[in-house]
């Protein structure tokens, strides 16, 4: 049913700001920004996912949604935005494993439609088909190609597994204990989504990013230079890997650079 990501959503107070930021973050220009219901929008394409950015900006009821949104949880990522070959199959299986799906949406260039929120324990995730697959463009070292993972937390593995490899029918690649952590990687096209315990959370919680960059050592000096506030490098979990933590400047998403190794 799922072929992979298509966006993330992370919510921001001020569009421009928000833009400016990830704008930097990701070493890509952001198409132009739309405005309906309230809500003004921008997108920015990486090799295998776009981030879009919303603000609330008037009185429509996208607008008050929005507003109330970052009032309750602050800016930060609120949807997963999942590619589908054909909506209508991904209705029908969403209703035949009890994700209750809101009724389809069609637009001039996409229709999608959203999981009830409740069923998915408070992660707002969404499906699309769209006419035409989003336009991605390389992008140069210093620069970040591509989503590498999206992390999940869960007070409850077991229904998380549940509900990402049974129910959504996502490949389950990893479930074990690592530093103290039981992780579960679930691939996802050619990216990961990777779930968490925190047994302190009463519902589930999409939690921060990891991107792929060629050259971490290049990243993270030209990240440095623009201003944010960076870790060093250092070898990641998974062995081959180099890795550094970006400390802001990323509208509140948790974010990770990881370079997968060099030949």
């Amino acid at each position: 049913m799922i072929a992979g990501f298509d966006h993330v959503v992370i919510a921001v107070r001020d569009l421009a700001a928000g833009v400016a930021a990830y704008e930097t973050l990701l070493g890509r220009a952001a198409r132009p920004s739309v405005q309906s219901d309230g809500v003004a929008r921008a997108v920015i394409a990486t090799s295998n996912l776009a981030v879009e950015l919303m603000a609330p900006v008037g009185e429509g009821e996208g607008g008050r949604r929005l507003r109330a949104a970052l009032d309750d949880g602050g800016e930060g990522l609120k949807s997963l935005v999942f590619a589908v070959a054909s909506i209508d199959q991904a209705h029908r299986r969403l209703e035949r494993v009890g994700l209750a799906p809101q009724p389809i949406e069609t637009r001039e260039s996409w229709r999608s439609c959203r999981a009830d929120t409740t069923r998915t324990f408070g992660v707002r995730l969404f499906f699309i088909e769209r006419a035409a697959p989003l336009a991605y463009a390389p992008a140069g070292d210093a620069n970040v190609s591509g989503l590498d993972h999206i992390v999940i937390r869960t007070a409850d593995p077991e229904r998380a597994a549940a509900l990402y490899g049974a129910r959504l029918g996502l490949d389950m690649r990893l479930d074990r204990e690592l530093m103290g952590r039981r992780l579960m990687f679930f691939r996802c096209g050619d990216a990961i989504v990777e779930v968490v315990l925190d047994e302190t959370l009463s519902a589930d919680r999409l939690w921060g990013l990891s991107w792929r960059v060629a050259d971490a050592d290049a990243t993270r000096a030209r990240l440095a230079a623009a201003g944010l506030n960076v870790s060093e490098v250092r070898a990641g979990m998974k062995p081959g890997t180099r890795v550094f933590t970006v400390r802001d400047g990323t509208c509140g998403a948790p974010t990770l650079m990881v370079e997968q190794g060099r030949a």
